[in-house]
């Protein structure tokens, strides 16, 4: 970790320094290190567009069809409500806990803990996915299939990403930043070509079978077969989007803290949208929605789509092979680089709870040169490691089923986060039309659709022994799908954490600038 020389000229540890102060922008955090575009780099980083394309499209066409485009479209209005919430809550409190703190401050202390842990366990639970994909991708794009089928060797690959990645986090936000900004030039770069390519085939005149002419009734939500198919495929895209709170999470870094990530965050979601429309249209015009080959609806490719369609797309000879490598390295640079963007936002989080006093003080320790989160940033590596190669080694069955509880864990703090903004600012919403409609209309919609999602997919969905991959029997309920299984029990843990810290500290802790009752933000921006 390195040493310093302290003002007495006695070496202290570089992790010794505790935050200054527990308020916004108080904490000893590098100010000023983001500017607008690097913020919307790592917004869009964190949804890893190329890889979220990659492993979702094929189980939203399974479930909705021809529909996918406008279905992947639909998803983008609740994130769209979310991130007014986030902009709105961030304006008048630019705290790098976000729903952490936002929650506490409109709904008290315990509920603010609980949109915390939120945030931690949704993001320690896809980094071994991450991961997984970064060792998979690795391999694959120098042609070793053989070692990217091996379970403990993408285990090693994966654990030595999330350890790179983690070091990049610790040693500054600025070297984070200017990497996220490359990887994401690259990967958008490569998905338009990807999808202008696609649809210049298969308006050809030698298109593939497999090719279809775009047409309205793709982008027509009333042609999807029933009511219970369309909340699914929405439930499915609404991961393909989540990330671009990250933006929002470095605000303390960030240069005019109380505009700029807010503003990154509403963009983020904008350029989301224009992608996946894109792609998800093009993809489809190119190979259909067939069961068979390249069909988007293939299951044997329905968790990788890209890879499947970039030897058809781009050929396997001459400069078609480069640009089939090249798809490859943007589904690698993508996961890696979420994965790098999945640390920034849980070492924050966790490091806020802890200056609050709602977490052992350790995790406030920041670099004295890097200024970065030591304890968040290394406790977050530490902590993905260990669950990642823990399911692993239990079974690969458990692994998928966990990450797909990550969309309960999304709908929670996001929803939480909408609810959160409406109350706040309860008491100012009749002063303009526009304090209606983006501090509480907006937000309470987005709310109770992410509400409505979580309740849908944990009891309905999920819960189904049928669905995903495992099944457990529990008392009372019976058989009860994994998914719903892990993301509940994660929530119920988090829940049991926070008696804990409860029980240590004697008696419910206070955080020093956050009142018990809601706030009164009639002076807030």
């Amino acid at each position: 970790m390195g040493f310093v020389s302290s003002p007495s000229g006695n070496a202290a540890p570089s992790t010794g320094a505790p935050a200054t102060g527990s308020g916004a922008g108080e904490k000893g955090l590098k100010g000023n290190a983001l500017g607008l575009f690097s913020s919307v780099a790592i917004g869009l980083a964190s949804t890893a567009p190329a890889y979220s394309l990659a492993a979702t499209l094929g189980l939203i066409v399974v479930g909705v069809g021809l529909q996918a485009p406008i279905i992947t479209m639909m998803a983008f209005i609740p994130m769209l409500l979310i991130a007014y919430a986030y902009k709105e809550l961030n304006a008048s409190d630019p705290d790098c806990g976000t729903t952490f703190v936002w929650g506490a401050r409109a709904f008290g202390p315990r509920t603010g803990w609980m949109g915390g842990w939120g945030i931690v366990f949704a993001d320690i639970i896809v980094m071994a996915n991450l991961a997984q994909i970064a060792g998979i991708y690795g391999f694959r794009l120098f042609g070793l299939d053989s070692l990217a089928e091996n379970t403990t060797w993408t285990t090693l690959a994966g654990v030595a990403w999330i350890v790179v990645m983690t070091l990049i986090c610790y040693i500054g936000i600025e070297i984070s930043a200017a990497l996220q900004r490359w990887l994401l030039c690259i990967e958008v770069a490569v998905l338009i070509l990807f999808s202008v390519t696609a649809l210049v085939k298969a308006y050809g005149s030698n298109p593939p079978e497999t090719a279809i002419h775009i047409d309205a009734s793709w982008f027509n939500p009333f042609n999807v077969p029933s009511a219970s198919a369309l909340t699914s495929g929405i439930l499915a895209a609404v991961f393909i989007y989540w990330g671009w709170d990250t933006a929002v999470s470095v605000n303390e870094e960030t240069a005019d803290s109380a505009r700029t990530p807010g503003r990154a965050a509403v963009i983020s979601t904008v350029l989301l949208l224009l992608i996946y429309g894109l792609v998800s249209t093009s993809a489809q015009a190119f190979a259909g929605v067939g069961t068979e080959g390249i069909g988007l609806a293939n299951p044997d490719n329905e968790g990788d789509v890209l890879s499947g369609l970039g030897d058809a797309i781009f050929g396997t000879t001459g400069f078609g092979w480069f640009l089939n490598k090249l798809l490859i390295f943007m589904v690698l640079t993508s996961s890696a680089a979420s994965t790098q963007t999945t640390i920034l936002p849980t070492a924050r989080t966790t490091f806020s709870m802890a200056a609050h006093k709602a977490i052992p003080s350790q995790f406030a320790r920041v670099h004295r040169r890097f200024l970065t989160p030591t304890w968040s940033t290394l406790g977050m590596g530490l902590a993905s490691i260990a669950f990642y190669v823990l399911l692993t080694a239990i079974s690969g069955n458990v692994l998928t089923d966990s990450i797909a509880s990550v969309g309960l864990g999304i709908a929670f703090y996001y929803g939480l986060t909408g609810f959160a903004c409406l109350w706040y600012y309860r008491r100012v919403l009749t002063r303009s039309v526009r304090d209606f409609v983006f501090k509480g209309l907006l937000p309470g919609l987005g709310g109770l659709s992410l509400l409505y999602f979580f309740c849908y997919g944990a009891f309905d969905v999920y819960a189904d022994p049928e669905y995903g991959a495992t099944s457990i029997d529990l008392p009372i309920f019976g058989e009860t799908g994994g998914v719903t299984v892990i993301g509940i029990g994660a929530l119920v843990i988090g829940f049991v954490l926070m008696l804990i810290q409860w029980a240590v500290q004697g008696s419910w802790f206070r955080y020093p600038d956050v009142p018990k009752t809601a706030a009164d933000p009639a002076d807030a921006p």
